[in-house]
Protein backbone atom coordinates (compact mmCIF):
# COMPACT_ATOMS: atom_id res chain seq x y z
CA UNK A 1 0.00 0.00 0.00
CA UNK A 2 1.33 3.31 -0.30
CA UNK A 3 0.28 6.69 0.28
CA UNK A 4 -2.40 8.93 -2.48
CA UNK A 5 0.86 11.20 -3.26
CA UNK A 6 4.38 11.01 -2.18
CA UNK A 7 5.70 14.26 -2.77
CA UNK A 8 5.36 17.92 -1.93
CA UNK A 9 5.18 18.61 -5.13
CA UNK A 10 2.42 16.49 -5.84
CA UNK A 11 0.57 17.34 -3.02
CA UNK A 12 0.41 20.73 -4.46
CA UNK A 13 -0.66 20.05 -7.65
CA UNK A 14 -3.68 18.35 -6.41
CA UNK A 15 -5.15 21.23 -5.34
CA UNK A 16 -5.78 21.96 -8.94
CA UNK A 17 -7.10 18.49 -9.80
CA UNK A 18 -11.66 18.62 -9.73
CA UNK A 19 -12.95 16.45 -7.08
CA UNK A 20 -13.69 13.88 -9.82
CA UNK A 21 -10.32 13.48 -10.79
CA UNK A 22 -9.52 12.74 -7.00
CA UNK A 23 -12.19 10.50 -6.86
CA UNK A 24 -11.46 7.98 -9.41
CA UNK A 25 -7.82 8.38 -8.36
CA UNK A 26 -9.00 7.20 -5.06
CA UNK A 27 -12.63 6.54 -4.05
CA UNK A 28 -11.62 6.53 -0.43
CA UNK A 29 -11.53 10.69 -0.76
CA UNK A 30 -15.56 10.69 -0.67
CA UNK A 31 -14.78 10.16 3.42
CA UNK A 32 -12.68 13.53 3.44
CA UNK A 33 -15.15 15.34 0.89
CA UNK A 34 -18.50 14.26 3.04
CA UNK A 35 -16.69 15.48 6.64
CA UNK A 36 -15.73 19.13 4.69
CA UNK A 37 -19.22 18.80 3.04
CA UNK A 38 -17.46 19.49 -0.20
CA UNK A 39 -19.97 17.97 -2.89
CA UNK A 40 -18.78 15.45 -5.33
CA UNK A 41 -21.16 14.67 -6.63
CA UNK A 42 -23.12 17.80 -8.62
CA UNK A 43 -19.77 19.65 -8.48
CA UNK A 44 -17.02 17.30 -9.15
CA UNK A 45 -15.91 19.40 -11.86
CA UNK A 46 -14.86 22.01 -9.57
CA UNK A 47 -11.07 22.24 -8.63
CA UNK A 48 -10.17 21.16 -4.80
CA UNK A 49 -8.65 24.72 -4.11
CA UNK A 50 -11.80 26.54 -6.13
CA UNK A 51 -14.70 24.36 -4.41
CA UNK A 52 -12.33 24.89 -0.56
CA UNK A 53 -12.54 28.83 -1.00
CA UNK A 54 -16.16 28.43 -2.25
CA UNK A 55 -16.76 26.79 1.59
CA UNK A 56 -14.36 29.24 2.98
CA UNK A 57 -12.16 25.85 3.92
CA UNK A 58 -8.40 25.97 4.02
CA UNK A 59 -7.28 23.43 1.60
CA UNK A 60 -4.09 22.28 2.88
CA UNK A 61 -6.09 20.88 5.79
CA UNK A 62 -7.94 18.99 3.21
CA UNK A 63 -4.77 18.21 1.44
CA UNK A 64 -3.20 16.82 4.29
CA UNK A 65 -6.21 14.11 5.11
CA UNK A 66 -6.52 13.01 0.99
CA UNK A 67 -2.34 12.54 1.43
CA UNK A 68 -2.99 10.30 4.46
CA UNK A 69 -5.03 7.76 2.52
CA UNK A 70 -3.92 4.77 1.39
CA UNK A 71 -4.34 3.23 -1.75
CA UNK A 72 -5.19 -0.37 -1.61
CA UNK A 73 -4.41 -2.49 -4.51
CA UNK A 74 -7.91 -2.97 -6.44
CA UNK A 75 -9.37 0.00 -4.66
CA UNK A 76 -7.55 2.75 -6.69
CA UNK A 77 -10.16 2.96 -9.22
CA UNK A 78 -13.76 2.66 -7.54
CA UNK A 79 -14.81 -1.30 -9.42
CA UNK A 80 -17.54 0.67 -11.19
CA UNK A 81 -15.67 3.04 -13.13
CA UNK A 82 -14.62 0.66 -15.61
CA UNK A 83 -17.86 -0.46 -16.70
CA UNK A 84 -19.30 -0.21 -19.58
CA UNK A 85 -22.05 1.62 -20.40
CA UNK A 86 -24.63 -0.80 -20.37
CA UNK A 87 -23.24 -2.50 -17.45
CA UNK A 88 -22.89 0.86 -15.42
CA UNK A 89 -26.82 1.94 -16.05
CA UNK A 90 -28.18 -1.51 -15.11
CA UNK A 91 -26.07 -1.19 -11.97
CA UNK A 92 -27.60 2.53 -11.02
CA UNK A 93 -30.56 0.84 -11.60
CA UNK A 94 -30.54 -2.57 -10.04
CA UNK A 95 -28.49 -0.96 -6.47
CA UNK A 96 -28.68 2.65 -6.29
CA UNK A 97 -31.98 2.90 -7.90
CA UNK A 98 -33.27 -0.17 -5.62
CA UNK A 99 -31.83 1.34 -2.77
CA UNK A 100 -33.45 4.17 -2.65
CA UNK A 101 -36.84 2.42 -3.88
CA UNK A 102 -36.66 0.43 -0.79
CA UNK A 103 -35.60 3.14 1.93
CA UNK A 104 -37.40 6.43 1.14
CA UNK A 105 -40.70 4.62 2.15
CA UNK A 106 -38.92 3.48 5.42
CA UNK A 107 -37.33 7.10 6.04
CA UNK A 108 -40.87 8.62 5.85
CA UNK A 109 -42.62 6.80 7.52
CA UNK A 110 -40.07 7.28 10.68
CA UNK A 111 -39.55 11.18 10.09
CA UNK A 112 -43.97 11.46 9.93
CA UNK A 113 -43.86 9.46 13.20
CA UNK A 114 -40.90 11.45 14.70
CA UNK A 115 -42.50 14.90 13.54
CA UNK A 116 -45.64 13.70 15.13
CA UNK A 117 -44.11 13.12 18.23
CA UNK A 118 -41.77 15.27 18.71
CA UNK A 119 -42.75 18.35 16.56
CA UNK A 120 -44.22 20.48 18.60
CA UNK A 121 -41.46 20.78 21.20
CA UNK A 122 -38.40 20.87 18.18
CA UNK A 123 -39.97 22.57 14.80
CA UNK A 124 -36.75 21.18 13.11
CA UNK A 125 -38.04 17.66 13.63
CA UNK A 126 -41.06 19.33 10.95
CA UNK A 127 -39.03 20.22 8.79
CA UNK A 128 -37.30 17.55 8.23
CA UNK A 129 -40.49 15.41 7.42
CA UNK A 130 -41.62 18.60 5.38
CA UNK A 131 -38.06 18.15 3.49
CA UNK A 132 -38.04 14.89 3.00
CA UNK A 133 -41.20 14.36 1.90
CA UNK A 134 -40.36 17.00 -1.02
CA UNK A 135 -36.70 14.81 -1.67
CA UNK A 136 -39.22 11.42 -1.95
CA UNK A 137 -41.75 12.77 -4.51
CA UNK A 138 -38.59 14.98 -6.69
CA UNK A 139 -36.50 11.22 -6.93
CA UNK A 140 -39.37 9.46 -7.84
CA UNK A 141 -40.21 11.48 -10.92
CA UNK A 142 -36.09 11.65 -11.59
CA UNK A 143 -35.48 8.09 -12.02
CA UNK A 144 -38.93 7.33 -13.89
CA UNK A 145 -37.15 9.87 -16.28
CA UNK A 146 -34.20 8.00 -16.58
CA UNK A 147 -35.20 4.55 -17.03
CA UNK A 148 -38.03 5.15 -19.06
CA UNK A 149 -36.49 7.96 -21.42
CA UNK A 150 -32.80 8.34 -21.23
CA UNK A 151 -31.36 5.43 -20.05
CA UNK A 152 -33.16 3.14 -23.02
CA UNK A 153 -32.26 5.86 -25.45
CA UNK A 154 -28.09 5.38 -24.32
CA UNK A 155 -28.46 1.83 -24.30
CA UNK A 156 -29.64 2.01 -27.81
CA UNK A 157 -26.63 4.34 -28.54
CA UNK A 158 -24.71 1.62 -27.34
CA UNK A 159 -25.96 -1.14 -29.49
CA UNK A 160 -25.78 1.02 -32.73
CA UNK A 161 -21.80 1.22 -32.08
CA UNK A 162 -21.92 -2.42 -32.04
CA UNK A 163 -23.82 -2.43 -35.00
CA UNK A 164 -26.76 -4.35 -33.68
CA UNK A 165 -29.42 -1.66 -34.02
CA UNK A 166 -30.15 1.57 -35.77
CA UNK A 167 -29.88 5.05 -33.69
CA UNK A 168 -32.15 7.31 -34.37
CA UNK A 169 -32.35 10.98 -33.32
CA UNK A 170 -35.31 11.35 -30.05
CA UNK A 171 -37.63 13.54 -29.97
CA UNK A 172 -35.24 15.87 -27.05
CA UNK A 173 -32.78 16.27 -29.96
CA UNK A 174 -29.46 15.10 -28.10
CA UNK A 175 -28.54 14.07 -24.76
CA UNK A 176 -27.33 17.52 -23.37
CA UNK A 177 -30.72 19.12 -23.09
CA UNK A 178 -32.31 16.11 -20.86
CA UNK A 179 -28.94 15.53 -19.41
CA UNK A 180 -28.76 19.00 -18.54
CA UNK A 181 -32.55 19.12 -16.75
CA UNK A 182 -31.50 15.65 -14.66
CA UNK A 183 -27.84 17.45 -13.53
CA UNK A 184 -30.03 20.38 -12.56
CA UNK A 185 -32.53 18.00 -10.74
CA UNK A 186 -29.00 16.95 -8.90
CA UNK A 187 -28.19 20.06 -7.89
CA UNK A 188 -31.87 20.42 -6.13
CA UNK A 189 -31.74 16.67 -4.24
CA UNK A 190 -28.16 18.07 -3.28
CA UNK A 191 -29.71 20.90 -1.82
CA UNK A 192 -32.14 19.44 -0.09
CA UNK A 193 -30.17 16.86 1.40
CA UNK A 194 -27.78 19.63 2.90
CA UNK A 195 -30.87 21.39 4.72
CA UNK A 196 -31.65 17.99 5.92
CA UNK A 197 -27.99 17.87 7.21
CA UNK A 198 -28.18 20.81 8.78
CA UNK A 199 -31.36 20.92 10.71
CA UNK A 200 -30.45 17.36 12.06
CA UNK A 201 -26.79 18.33 13.17
CA UNK A 202 -25.14 16.10 10.92
CA UNK A 203 -27.83 13.25 11.51
CA UNK A 204 -26.47 13.38 14.85
CA UNK A 205 -29.61 13.14 17.54
CA UNK A 206 -28.95 13.45 21.21
CA UNK A 207 -28.59 11.52 23.87
CA UNK A 208 -31.96 11.66 24.81
CA UNK A 209 -33.40 11.13 21.58
CA UNK A 210 -36.21 8.01 21.46
CA UNK A 211 -35.22 5.20 19.22
CA UNK A 212 -37.18 6.15 16.34
CA UNK A 213 -35.27 9.54 15.65
CA UNK A 214 -31.97 8.19 16.07
CA UNK A 215 -32.19 5.01 13.70
CA UNK A 216 -33.93 7.80 11.38
CA UNK A 217 -30.86 10.20 11.44
CA UNK A 218 -28.66 7.00 10.50
CA UNK A 219 -30.88 5.79 7.99
CA UNK A 220 -30.86 9.42 6.55
CA UNK A 221 -27.18 9.42 6.93
CA UNK A 222 -26.70 6.36 4.72
CA UNK A 223 -29.47 8.10 2.29
CA UNK A 224 -27.38 10.55 1.73
CA UNK A 225 -24.19 8.69 1.74
CA UNK A 226 -25.41 6.41 -1.42
CA UNK A 227 -26.83 8.75 -2.81
CA UNK A 228 -24.05 10.80 -3.28
CA UNK A 229 -21.87 7.96 -4.92
CA UNK A 230 -25.22 7.21 -7.32
CA UNK A 231 -25.20 10.79 -8.47
CA UNK A 232 -21.05 11.14 -8.73
CA UNK A 233 -21.42 7.85 -11.18
CA UNK A 234 -24.27 9.67 -13.28
CA UNK A 235 -22.90 13.22 -13.61
CA UNK A 236 -19.12 11.79 -14.05
CA UNK A 237 -18.99 8.41 -15.64
CA UNK A 238 -21.87 7.80 -17.29
CA UNK A 239 -23.26 10.72 -18.51
CA UNK A 240 -20.27 12.19 -20.17
CA UNK A 241 -19.63 8.47 -21.83
CA UNK A 242 -22.95 9.28 -23.08
CA UNK A 243 -22.87 12.14 -25.11
CA UNK A 244 -19.30 11.14 -26.43
CA UNK A 245 -21.31 8.06 -27.69
CA UNK A 246 -23.85 9.84 -28.89
CA UNK A 247 -21.12 12.09 -30.86
CA UNK A 248 -19.95 9.36 -32.41
CA UNK A 249 -23.20 7.87 -33.41
CA UNK A 250 -24.78 11.08 -34.66
CA UNK A 251 -22.59 13.54 -34.72
CA UNK A 252 -24.41 15.83 -32.63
Amino acid sequence: MGKMHNSNNDSDLLRDFTLSQILIRNFKASVVFEKYNLDFCCSGNKSLLTACSENAIDYKEVLSELNNLTIVHGYTNHKHFNLGIISLIDFIISYHHGFVRNIIPVIATHTQIIASIHGKINPKILEVARIFSILYKDLKQHMMKEEEIIFPYIKQLVMASNNLSKAERPYFGNLGNPIKMLEEEHFISGDELLQLRELTDNYEANDNACYTQKLCYQELKEFEEDLNVHVFLENNILFPKAIQLEKEILGV
